[in-house]
């Protein structure tokens, strides 16, 4: 039997276990254990534990429940409640004002999280309510919210690009750069599109009576520092970090500490908060790791058959493909493997098959982190199976189906595949920043 054959056979049978409901960690390390064992016998099946250690060896492992904790304290404690209400009234009298501003806040709390599942959440259950209430179309806010959510696994300090580093070695800090100028253009993008929908239909998003405009501005200016907060610790922490003075770890650290004072300065942190933010990051943080440890370990099994050669070998060997081809097909493969699983659970599976392709072609790591988290982005909002239309049918208020959910993606999944085209095209507006940041 062909190491090729049995490779195949590997993955296979990851997808036909995948589809049967199980966790997506105790698939893939099951069949990279059960192969390791077969292939190689019982030192194979210490692969497992092989992997453990080297996660546990990952020092930025780190980053990722001090960003987790940060992103629930801020949220948890009520500031995208208070963000949103300083959109409400700097944002109200404009046709399609409160879409507008929820697109605003999506972007805040990417910058306080890092995970779509917040963005969705807070969207969902605070901004979509108050649009629906308003007068605002079902279909377009419902997709206002789902696009805006995805922002969270692209715009710094996205968690996804922070895992993207560690396994395709790439410093975090380059990838974070290089996710800001594409992130920030795609909100643009959006909101340009609500925005025209709403001139030329203002039936569509109507804006708030004159009565509730009537704030003063001592109020107003109050309502702006809610988001200024969140800014202000996602700036300290940058600065931090991007002039040296702090590691990634250190950083981070400096986020979920200042989230904390923020929430206590608000009289907001109580014994209920501090537990349910815990739990939520035990949570988050416990399901990243156990996808890790089964990722490398499948990885490994897959590299010790030579499968990365024989894709490469395949791809360009026996195919012929020009590299922008074979780049075509891996982010289409993305997409069909995004109607079945989530961006980490993609990105553990097949990044140590992709990447080494991708610099064997010669294209730049960090570009490609970029092209492959918008990819992500699109995947989890395109019907029939998107991770996100499921997240948003179980969160939605009622009057809103599964057919209005499917209806009203589509808009934003154009504007996604547009950047990801201009970004393929343009390899500039990922790259500019941190190459001119570094080469300082």
């Amino acid at each position: 039997m062909s190491y090729e054959f049995i490779a195949i056979m590997m993955f296979s049978a990851m997808m036909v276990l995948l589809l049967t409901g199980q966790r997506v960690f105790a698939v893939i390390g099951f069949v990279g254990v059960i192969s390791a064992f077969l292939l190689w016998g019982t030192g194979g099946s210490e692969m497992g534990f092989a992997s453990a250690m080297k996660l546990v060896k990952w020092y930025p492992m780190l980053t990722v429940p001090m960003f987790v904790f940060m992103g629930y304290m801020l949220s948890e404690s009520g500031i995208a409640e208070d963000l949103y209400k300083a959109f409400h009234v700097w944002m109200g009298p404009i046709n399609g004002g409160l879409a507008l501003g929820t697109i605003g806040l999506m972007v805040i709390i990417s910058a306080m999280n890092g995970l779509s599942v917040a963005g969705m959440a807070i969207g969902a259950t605070i901004a979509l309510p108050e649009l629906l209430r308003r007068g605002y179309d079902k279909v377009m806010t419902t997709g206002v919210v789902q696009g805006g959510s995805t922002l969270g696994i692209l715009i710094p300090p996205s968690i996804v690009l922070v895992l993207y580093g560690m396994i395709a070695r790439v410093p975090v800090g380059q990838l974070w750069l290089a996710g800001v100028f594409p992130g920030l253009l795609m909100a643009l993008l959006m909101a340009i599109y609500v925005y025209m929908r709403c001139r030329l239909n203002p039936s569509l998003g109507p804006p708030l009576p004159a009565e509730e405009r009537t704030v003063p501005l001592a109020e107003k200016l109050k309502l702006l520092t809610a988001g200024l907060l969140p800014l202000g610790i996602f700036t300290l922490m940058m600065w931090l970090f991007l002039s040296g003075i702090a590691s990634l770890v250190e950083a981070s650290a400096v986020g979920a500490i200042s989230s904390a004072l923020v929430a206590w300065q608000r009289g907001r942190l109580s014994a209920k908060l501090w537990n349910d933010v815990l739990q939520k990051t035990l949570g988050i943080t416990c399901m990243f790791m156990w996808i890790l440890i089964a990722s490398l370990c499948f990885g490994a099994v897959f590299d010790g058959l030579g499968a990365v050669k024989s894709i490469e070998r395949f791809f360009l060997g026996d195919l012929g493909l020009e590299p922008w081809q074979v780049l075509v097909l891996m982010q289409v493969s993305f997409l069909v493997m995004g109607m079945f699983l989530d961006d980490t659970a993609m990105l553990v599976i097949v990044a140590p098959l992709y990447i080494p392709l991708v610099q064997k072609l010669g294209f730049d790591l960090v570009w490609y982190g970029v092209l492959y988290t918008i990819t992500c982005q699109i995947a989890y909002i395109t019907p029939p199976f998107g991770y996100n239309l499921f997240m948003m049918r179980a969160m939605a208020p009622p009057g809103i189906g599964m057919t209005d959910i499917y209806k009203s993606i589509w808009p934003f999944v154009g504007i996604m595949l547009a950047s990801l085209i201009i970004i393929g095209v343009f390899p500039e507006v990922a790259t500019w920043l941190p190459n001119t940041y570094y080469t300082k």
